[in-house]
């Protein structure tokens, strides 16, 4: 029996750290260090893009939870917090992505929606898991919320 701690994922507060630091570090230099109008422009549109990408992530925390009890998962979109219970959950499976000349593993969970019969994908990578999503994959599988678990 798995145990009961609630799990959740969600991308590394030192990933997002770092970042901010990041687009910190471009908005001060756009500011102070660059000389010619064209190039603090594009500067500090890098910074807005990266500080953009702090903002979501640490906005979709935590990312995927499983809910209490095993009852199903959670996932946090932008637009808010969606509960998927265990009966919406079609197919969850690990589906390795070509990326920069490597396989790179995706965690695709397939629902659909048993009053309405609407589809829905969700794709997790590293990113937004804060872990490889194949040690997800088995957390979800130890607690029966991977159905379907046919290879890519």
């Amino acid at each position: 029996m798995p145990d009961e701690t609630p799990l959740r994922w969600a991308t590394p507060p030192a990933a997002i750290a770092a970042l901010s630091a990041a687009g910190i570090a471009l908005a001060v230099t756009a500011a102070v260090a660059v000389p010619d109008a064209a190039g603090r422009v594009l500067v500090g549109f890098a910074a807005l893009l990266v500080l953009v990408t702090v903002a979501l992530a640490l906005r979709q925390r935590p990312r995927l939870e499983v809910l209490p009890g095993g009852a199903g998962i959670a996932t946090m979109r932008l637009t808010g917090r969606r509960e998927f219970p265990r009966a919406a959950l079609h197919r969850v499976r690990i589906v390795e992505y070509p990326r920069f000349g490597r396989r790179v593993p995706m965690l695709e969970i397939d629902t659909i929606d048993p009053a309405t019969g609407a589809e829905n994908l969700m794709i997790f990578g590293r990113w937004d898991l804060g872990t490889d999503p194949r040690n997800v994959h088995a957390a979800l599988s130890v607690r029966d919320l991977a159905p379907d678990q046919t290879p890519s």
